[in-house]
């Protein structure tokens, strides 16, 4: 399933709407939700966005940390639901005035990812990424 997780990135990095396709469960019931925004319920709304933010990014990477599994039935030989947290390290090339100059950013994550009992490949279920506000202790309070 680690697979799976690592090619969503993959997908993201470089635009991939094929690949991105290939990842989901299609089902109305799967969701996403992006940083900041409202649910997305249904594959078609979820590709839908993922779609219009790879077309509308310029340079994007994440490096992961913190990445955690854990699978459903505990225990089980071959578990058909796993849960994926992770926090996403970012690195981008958007709001920034200079060609040579990145911004960066973080969010925390949890994705559910699942097969089929027939040992099917593993898809993306639900996703849901929150922002980390990295907050300065030194910096001065404000008014």
């Amino acid at each position: 399933m680690l697979s799976t997780h690592r090619a969503f990135y993959d997908a993201v990095e470089t635009g991939d709407v094929d690949l991105m396709s290939s990842l989901w469960v299609d089902d109305v019931h799967t969701s996403c939700v992006h940083p900041g925004a409202e649910p997305l319920r249904g594959t078609d709304a979820v590709l839908r966005s993922w779609t219009l933010l790879m077309a509308n990014v310029g340079y994007i990477q994440f490096f992961l940390t913190d990445v955690e599994v854990n699978t459903m039935p505990p225990g089980a030989e071959e578990p058909d639901t796993a849960v994926v947290t992770c926090t996403e390290n970012i690195l981008s090339g958007e709001g920034v005035e200079s060609v040579d100059a990145f911004s960066g950013g973080k969010a925390v994550c949890t994705s559910i990812l699942v097969r089929d009992r027939s040992s099917g490949p593993w898809k993306f279920w639900s996703r849901h990424a929150s922002p980390v506000i990295d907050i300065d202790p030194e910096a001065p309070e404000e008014p």
